[in-house]
């Protein structure tokens, strides 16, 4: 029985060898001779050639001599050459900068007279061919470049009776034509050049590389591409780059060093080697010169602090902690963060933040303090800039302007009924405090005031309205999120200082009222009866009454006497209201009764459901006289419109409107030419259904009469002319003429919160408020459905991605969350507080502004997480002497381990192997292995021949992307190996260099590499190819999905399925490929994302992807898992699962509990899924996350759907980018790595291992023996039980895997059939290469839930007989 770990965990600075140089310089003695000896090493070349796609494949020793072959005895002949074309010679290149830069390719078929072709085709004078398939163009000569005596000795790839140049040496041929003139391109459409400006790999003047897919890149298809983007800036550079950005983030003006042609134009410059030539379009948000200096691009330009963000303004260093945030409301990291992008990041916000060179923090509301010194960093994207330091940050603020001349008033009341303002108006989806009051400024008014969001009203007096509460004001403008732009009948106020002009009709200037308006307590026999609630529900007097010209006290009660009403109310600043009594509803209001009345500013007129009510207290009241209709009615009310109306529209009666709310929902702007057409074809082209006209010159628009709208009891009620056609009706005071072009006019009820007929277990909780501003939104997740919002949608949204909590606000808005969100940021609100309708279901409440309609997930059928007494644990294993990116565990169970060159000591050799029984001795538990090019974002593979050689494939830029190396193991547990990587890329490499590819072991036993880019943030590599090569020229095959998806597809998940089909998932993608041809066979749906916006699981937006076990007799469909990932923001919460293999299946989604973005996935015996590492926020990257995840979790798929996780223990250690986990021969989960580049989570040496809670469990773990491992399929195969504690024996099988960037390459679990007797068992092996592809497995017995240590077996043997390849002296073949 295994006895659980005392041992703590160990902080890096206390690992258990006293420093890694140490460590290294034993391992480095303990390395045998004979191996050291035969061992080759080359310094990584980080010059310009990682620009090329076609790259130099030689290969030098330390010594500098060339390795190559040449075939003896070979006679070489000279052909005739193109007229006016002659052989140059020999002539040197690289391995540096490239000799000629214009223009290359490669091809299996290269000769003298193609090279030329290529060349001449595209206005090149030089021709240059190397390495016997490689074709370089250009119009001059440079670097270094010199004719030299001897090197070129290489056979033409497509005819071996020609030289086509050698290693770094190229076979030159000239043409006599004179070469074109290269000029800058000063202008292209409405975009102008910048100039040359420095530029670096590390530090980007424009951050985003694009390829350009109209053909060879040139200026104009650069700016074509960028400005299809959205970018401001475009930027060419190296004859064939195209980079866009909204900021000139870094480099400076160079006066030299744009001197290339463009690949697709050899008349136009395309910047240079570290140079680019720079394009701005009008608009462009900062202006060049993103840096100071002296240009020359040494790195010597000094940081400017602060700079300057059009539309900010700088406030100096701040202090900030990690544990108590200056600025709380949004946060982002990036490797190239400027003030530029960090203001864009947070223009929804009053503050912006930047910190420790790469963070990004946004407020409305500001902590901290001022600090005098700290902010010390350079930003990550523009070194000219500083980006605060440890808990400093440079402060921005947004500038909020108006014209000039003018000024904030404040926040007043408005109404549809009776305008503040009515000069003028307009609206938009772009509205601001500037938009608004310069609208008004240019028509000559002196008042402004924003409404509602997006609507701007203008005038030269305040005709109605009073001020408001500020804190009514309180919709975001719809063009500037900082900003408030009024409200509901509210408008932020703004005030010029000029004279306002006089009224053309009216010279004499209107006059200014006496001051605040105020409620008239007395009127003859008539006193107030004070503020009184309306709508509560019902009228509180029900009685609508005209009165001649604008609205006043005295005349609405004259009016009311005159009908002979004895209770008489003023609402809305424009309507009367009379009755012989007010209705049981009406109650008294301690507010709201605050709007001045529309024909006397000093009185007050009520307010939005609200009555400035009053009694007659005399005698002498005439008989009850009903009027005809509201308004100021003629002796007969006009007519509707009946003819002339668009077909099939038509008049559908006099309404009776705001009974209970507004019957008709989308307002049109008040005319006062109003038309009954005028308003019919409006709401016809917006796509309505019904016109209503109200008040002679409003208009609205619906498909439906929402809150129980009903016909007015008089047609004569609708008796307010059309304020541009007074012949015809426009209906009165709350009275709709409506019109409609259906058949039937839809009425819906009153809307009232759904409580029944609700979806699944929700239940309704009630109205609450959201927090005040500036404080953050109840739910991090909001969906818009701006037209098609229901109960009933919103909450199958949130449920269908495991939330227990969903909110609706504003009608058109869907929350979802966690009840604890609620409880935690909400406040529990009246009822009527939530009284806007669904937008889609008139019936229902959908919340109102900044209230929300609430319900919660009660019971089962739904997320439930588990929290387990047995956790099992993490526990510390050792330190390593390197930083580790790829992991595989070998057939001798040892761990072989990859580093990128550039982490780690200076000393380390890239390359170790661990025997991690020797944990406890750490000077003999590692051995020093070594590697010739650079592995960095390299994929690996267990080849099936019978060594179990691992192959590891492509890597980081010029020579490594080619690569291809394998490393047999050999020694055992204990005992130590001596084999070690070979490689030698000038005769064995990929036919195309990838960086971040995928390698899978195919059913036919052969190994398909697929996709990556061409080199380090290059363009893409969207093909795919096969090793061994067949025979042939070039066999790589282009995939139109890799090359459209770039570059979010990198590092695809790849399994073969039981119906021998290939199974991809790359981006949000996931395809069924032919295995012969590697056709699109089955496009599956788009994998879901976050409940809110879409998500990658591939990287960069890294999660992980898995095979569900695949169980005996193998009829089950299989079933396919990603989980994590990330929206290119925050990381995903959910799992998504389909089973591909059958026909219309689509995605269920499981929440998880913590967003995880770069985690990893181990397949364990038991066939369940431990989940570990990552992040919360941000992507796959150096210094592009944040928020580690500590906390493993277990994925059981034997559980019931969305009650298959639970949450295991916490580690102390953060792993974040370049993490990796495997599954040990043990049954322990190994866990290395961490390499971020980011101050915050250094470099990881500590090596951990999970101990599951299968080992946990008290039970020790079972032993057996097996005399054969190299099975063949169907076949029965005996093991013996030596030891195990139950009858309820099970075999499992998992596949060899190698473990990078949350890829397990390999990873497959097989519960294959056993029947035993006794403890002498028969296991019978998977039926076929479909179910189980040719490969080695690790066999688990277990004994319950406990496994055994695995013995490997090999299934399937070597049917692409790997053992024979390749067949090149230096590399060791096992045979078959």
């Amino acid at each position: 029985m295994r006895t659980p770990s005392t041992r703590p965990q160990v902080p890096l600075n206390l690992l258990t060898f006293t420093s890694l140089s140490l460590v290294i310089s034993v391992l480095l003695s303990a390395v045998p001779s004979t191996v050291a000896s035969g061992l080759q090493h080359r310094a990584p070349v980080h010059a310009h050639a990682h620009h090329h796609k076609y790259l130099n494949r030689s290969k030098r020793t330390d010594s500098g001599d060339v390795i190559h072959r040449k075939r003896s005895g070979t006679q070489y002949t000279k052909r005739a050459l193109p007229e006016g074309w002659a052989e140059l010679g020999c002539m040197s290149d690289g391995p540096g900068p490239r000799t000629f830069i214009g223009a290359s390719e490669a091809t299996a078929e290269m000769t003298h007279e193609s090279c030329v072709a290529f060349c001449d085709s595209r206005g090149f004078i030089y021709a240059g061919i190397e390495f016997g398939n490689e074709c370089y163009c250009d119009n001059s000569i440079h670097n270094t470049g010199a004719l030299v005596e001897d090197g070129c000795n290489m056979p033409c790839a497509g005819d071996d009776e020609q030289i086509c140049g050698g290693p770094n040496r190229m076979t030159v041929l000239k043409s006599d034509a004179e070469p074109p003139v290269l000029v800058e391109v000063q202008t292209y459409n409405e975009w102008t050049t910048e100039g040359c400006y420095t530029d670096s790999i590390s530090a980007r003047t424009l951050p985003t590389a694009v390829g350009v897919v109209s053909g060879p890149v040139t200026v104009g298809r650069c700016i074509d591409t960028c400005q299809a983007a959205g970018f401001f800036y475009a930027g060419v550079e190296f004859g064939a780059g195209c980079y866009c950005g909204n900021a000139i983030a870094n480099g400076a003006p160079s006066a030299t060093g744009c001197d290339m042609p463009c690949a697709g134009d050899v008349t136009q410059l395309c910047g240079g080697a570290d140079r680019i030539n720079v394009y701005s379009r009008p608009g462009a948000p900062n202006p060049p010169g993103g840096g100071e200096g002296d240009g020359d691009g040494d790195g010597d330009e000094e940081p400017e602090n602060p700079q300057n963000v059009p539309g900010w303004t700088h406030l100096g260093c701040h202090t900030d902690t990690v544990a108590v945030r200056s600025l709380t409301g949004a946060n982002t990291a990036s490797a190239t963060m400027t003030p530029a992008t960090c203001a864009a990041f947070c223009s929804e916000f009053e503050y912006a933040g930047l910190e420790y060179g790469a963070e990004c923090f946004c407020g409305n509301t500001l902590g901290g303090a001022s600090a005098a010194e700290g902010c010390t960093m350079p930003c990550a994207g523009a070194p000219t800039a500083m980006c605060g330091g440890p808990d400093r940050m440079n402060l921005y603020q947004v500038i909020h302007t108006l014209p000039a001349g003018w000024s904030e008033a404040g926040c007043y009341t408005d109404s549809v009924a009776a305008r503040s303002l009515t000069g003028a108006n307009t609206a938009g989806a772009d509205m601001t405090h500037m938009k608004c009051a310069s609208h008004c400024a240019g028509l000559g008014f002196t008042y402004a005031g924003a409404e509602y969001g997006a609507e701007c009203f203008c005038g030269n007096e305040l005709a109605a309205g009073a001020a408001a509460d500020v804190a009514d004001c309180n919709m975001p403008c719809s063009g500037d999120a900082t900003q408030f732009c009024g409200g509901p009948n509210r408008m932020n106020l703004f005030v010029s200082d000029g004279t306002p002009p006089p009224d053309p009709e009216d010279p004499e200037e209107p006059p200014e009222p006496a001051g605040p308006a105020v409620e008239v307590p007395a009127y003859g026999q008539w006193t107030t009866q004070g503020c009184t609630i309306d709508n509560n529900p019902g009228r509180s007097l029900p009685i609508v009454i005209g009165v001649p010209g604008a609205m006043t006290i005295e005349k609405c009660l004259d009016a009311c006497f005159n009908a002979g009403y004895g209770f008489a109310g003023t609402e809305y600043a424009a309507e009367c209201y009379c009755g012989e009594a007010p209705a049981e509803t009406a109650a008294p209001a301690t507010d709201g009764c605050n709007m001045a009345c529309a024909g006397n500013a000093e009185q007050l007129c009520g307010g939005p459901n609200r009555l400035n009510m009053y009694s007659y207290g005399g005698d002498d009241l005439p008989p009850i006289t009903p009027p005809a209709g509201p308004g100021d009615p003629p002796t007969e009310a006009p007519p509707p419109v009946t003819e002339g109306l668009p077909e099939p529209w038509h008049y559908a009666g006099c309404w009776v409107d705001q009974e209970f709310g507004r019957i008709l929902t989308f307002g049109i702007p008040d005319v006062p030419d109003r038309t009954v057409e005028q308003c019919v074809d409006t709401c016809q082209d917006a796509g309505y259904t019904l016109a209503g006209l109200e008040y002679g010159v409003q208009c609205f628009c619906g498909n439906e009469v929402r809150y129980a709208g009903r016909l007015a009891d008089n047609e004569n009620e609708c008796n307010m002319p059309c304020g541009g056609d007074d012949e015809h009706a426009c209906g009165a005071g709350n009275r709709l003429s409506i019109y409609s072009s259906t058949e039937e006019v839809a009425v819906y009820p009153v809307p009232a919160a759904k409580t029944e007929g609700l979806p699944g277990n929700w239940e309704y909780q009630g109205c609450f408020a959201e927090p005040a501003y500036p404080l953050p939104r109840t739910y991090l997740h909001q969906i818009v459905y701006e037209t098609d919002m229901t109960a009933e949608r919103c909450l199958n949204r949130c449920a269908e991605y495991g939330y227990l909590s969903a909110g609706f606000e504003f009608g058109k808005e869907c929350y979802c969350g966690d009840p604890e969100d609620v409880t935690t940021h909400a406040t529990l609100a009246p009822e009527a507080d939530c009284n806007i309708a669904c937008n889609a279901d008139p019936a229902a409440i959908c919340g109102g502004p900044l209230r929300m309609t609430v319900y919660s997930w009660i019971g089962g059928g739904n997320t439930v997480w588990h929290h387990p007494e047995n956790t099992g644990h993490y526990e510390f294993l050792i330190g390593a002497p390197m930083v580790a990116l790829q992991t595989t565990l070998g057939i001798n169970n040892k761990v072989t381990f990859l580093e990128k060159l550039g982490s780690g000591p200076e000393n380390s050799t890239h390359a170790y192997e661990l025997d991690y029984t020797l944990a406890n001795d750490v000077e003999h538990a590692w051995r020093e292995m070594h590697v010739l090019t650079d592995i960095f974002c390299s994929a690996g593979s267990i080849l099936p021949d019978k060594a179990g050689r691992q192959l590891n494939v492509g890597g980081w830029s010029l020579d490594s992307t080619y690569g291809l190396r394998l490393y047999t193991p050999d020694g055992s547990l204990g005992v130590n190996g001596t084999n070690d990587w070979e490689e030698d890329v000038t005769r064995l490499s990929l036919q195309r260099g990838r960086w971040y590819p995928t390698s899978m072991v195919m059913s036919n036993g052969s190994v398909v590499v697929v996709g990556g880019q061409i080199g380090a943030n290059d363009i893409p590599e969207p093909t795919l190819e096969v090793l061994p090569k067949p025979e042939g020229g070039p066999t790589y095959l282009y995939m139109d999905w890799l090359e459209r998806t770039d570059p979010w597809n990198l590092y695809p998940f790849m399994h073969v399925l039981p119906g021998g089909g290939i199974y991809v998932q790359y981006h949000n993608e996931a395809i069924i490929l032919d295995p012969v041809t590697f056709g699109t066979d089955v496009q599956l749906p788009i994998l879901p994302g976050a409940v809110d916006k879409p998500g990658g699981r591939t990287y960069p937006l890294e999660g992980t992807g898995v095979m569900f076990p695949i169980h005996a007799p193998y009829t089950d469909p299989v079933t396919m898992m990603s989980c994590g990932g990330s929206d290119d923001f925050y990381g995903l919460d959910n799992c998504v699962t389909i089973q591909p293999e059958v026909e219309g299946s689509t995605w269920t989604i499981e929440r998880m509990p913590f967003r995880r973005v770069m985690s990893n996935m181990v397949s364990l015996p038991d066939g369940t899924f431990l989940i570990v590492n990552g992040a919360r926020q941000g992507q796959a990257g150096f210094g592009l996350a944040i928020e580690p995840v500590l906390t493993a979790l277990l994925y059981d798929p034997y559980q019931p759907l969305h009650e298959r996780i639970s949450v295991l223990d916490t580690t102390i250690v953060a792993r974040m980018y370049h993490s990796e986990a495997i599954l040990l021969h043990d049954g322990r989960v190994m866990i290395s790595g961490s390499d971020p580049l980011d101050p915050r989570f250094p470099e990881e040496h500590r090596v951990e291992v999970y101990i599951p809670p299968y080992l946990e469990s008290g039970l020790p773990q079972p032993t057996f023996t097996i005399a054969d491992t190299d099975w063949e399929y169907g076949v029965a195969y005996t093991v013996v039980i030596t030891s195990a504690t139950s009858i309820n024996i099970r075999a499992s099988l998992i596949g060899a895997e190698t473990s990078t960037h949350g890829n397990n390459m390999g990873q497959r679990t097989i519960f294959p059939a056993i029947s035993c007797v006794g403890l002498v068992c028969e296991i019978t092996a998977p039926p076929d290469n479909k179910i189980c592809p040719p490969g080695w497995f690790q066999l688990f017995i277990l004994d319950g839930p406990t496994p055994s240590y695995s013995v490997w077996v090999r299934i399937g043997g070597d049917p692409g007989q790997l053992g024979n390849w390749p067949n090149i002296e230096g590399f060791e073949l096992p045979g078959l």
